[in-house]
């Protein structure tokens, strides 16, 4: 078995990222058969409990109110909506459902006792239960420990250094102090990152190289492609190429041999065949379902005839670590403690960002 390190530098990562492409994909294929099944992999639901109005100016996020997307907001979905929805993803193979909401961070208050009970609904449906809400201090992870859930996903989203270029509202510190919090309590973590916003391939080892120097490394690593989304600051990217995201998945495999490696976002763009050998260098999770948040996704029909096709059979929830507990609110250890934290607010300007923000004054 490969033994688990924690002090992966950016040039060793740069050296597996950059082997001859055959040589990756076996070194990967061979990581992968050691630590998992590799004719199983997980799907998972991602749902959008509160959409849009976000006031981060992230630069790939069609939610962030301050640019101008087709995106319809709604308001914080009811627990019974919820549910029915979780209940549809478990009846097309779904075992773990992800709930995201649009905020900057997580506040006391009737809609977070309400994603609480979001949250013991769906556990108690034996199903996995991630969130991602932003911002979380450690009062309010343990709430949600309380609650059920399984992992909470807070994306570095890239390198520290490249970070900068594509949002301006808060800080890399931020995204590692939620992780610890998170990492106070039994809930999995589930961080990672998109590419294609225009960083270079340093910038992807980079932040390979925060992920796998977390001790423990995440159990869930999300690897997204940009989505180019009108309106957005980095609508004009391009497709990042399937070459690309076979590199990165193999690259995280490697030097993240136990985690659940996520091929998440941009999969619309990406033939079976391409998607096949991502699962080959070592992605074993998808998410299923026609959105992704608010962005495009395959139909999960069609994600079935790909399984069959491969010879991949879904994951049964829990089998990387037993279902938590849920306590009802009632007999609840940790309650609201109405705390403000002073999350970062760097001052720098990114000027595509501004100038999407001020095209947007002009459509709107």
């Amino acid at each position: 078995m490969t033994n688990i390190r924690h002090n992966w530098t950016k040039e060793e990562i740069l050296n597996i990222y950059n082997k001859p492409f055959m040589e990756l994909l076996y070194e990967a294929a061979t990581v992968h058969r050691q630590h998992h099944d590799p004719n199983t992999v997980q799907v998972s639901t991602l749902l959008s409990i509160k959409t849009g109005g976000c006031p981060e100016d992230c630069g790939y996020c069609p939610q962030a109110a301050r640019y101008h997307t087709n995106v319809e907001g709604n308001d914080l979905m009811s627990v019974q909506q919820v549910k029915a929805q979780a209940l549809r993803a478990k009846s097309t193979g779904s075992s773990r459902v992800c709930m995201g909401a649009a905020w900057r961070n997580v506040k006391d208050g009737e809609e977070f006792d309400q994603v609480l009970e979001m949250v013991r609904t769906i556990n108690k449906l034996e199903m996995e239960v991630c969130c991602t809400l932003g911002m979380i201090t450690e009062n309010q992870a343990q709430r949600l420990a309380e609650a059920g859930l399984y992992a909470y996903n807070h994306n570095l989203d890239s390198s520290e250094e490249y970070y900068k270029e594509v949002i301006s509202t808060r800080g890399y510190e931020d995204r590692l102090q939620t992780i610890d919090n998170v990492r106070k309590t039994n809930v999995t973590v589930c961080s990672g990152g998109i590419i294609g916003m225009g960083e270079k391939i340093e910038d992807r080892a980079g932040m390979l190289v925060a992920l796998s120097t977390l001790n423990p490394q995440p159990e869930s690593v999300p690897i997204n492609a940009l989505v180019a989304v009108e309106g957005t600051p980095l609508a004009d990217e391009k497709p990042v190429e399937i070459w690309d995201m076979i590199r990165m998945v193999a690259t995280a495999r490697i030097v993240m041999p136990e985690t659940q490696v996520r091929l998440s976002a941009g999969r619309t763009q990406m033939s079976r065949e391409g998607q096949a050998m991502c699962f080959f260098a070592g992605a074993n999770s998808i998410f299923a379902g026609d959105k992704l948040l608010t962005t495009p996704n395959p139909d999960v029909n069609e994600d079935m005839k790909m399984f069959e096709a491969l010879g991949l059979n879904p994951q049964k929830p829990f089998t990387k670590k037993v279902q938590p507990q849920t306590v009802e609110a009632a007999e609840s250890k940790f309650q609201a403690l109405g705390e403000k934290p002073k999350w970062s607010r760097p001052d720098h300007k990114i000027e595509r960002n501004e100038i999407a923000k001020q095209q947007s004054k002009v459509l709107k």
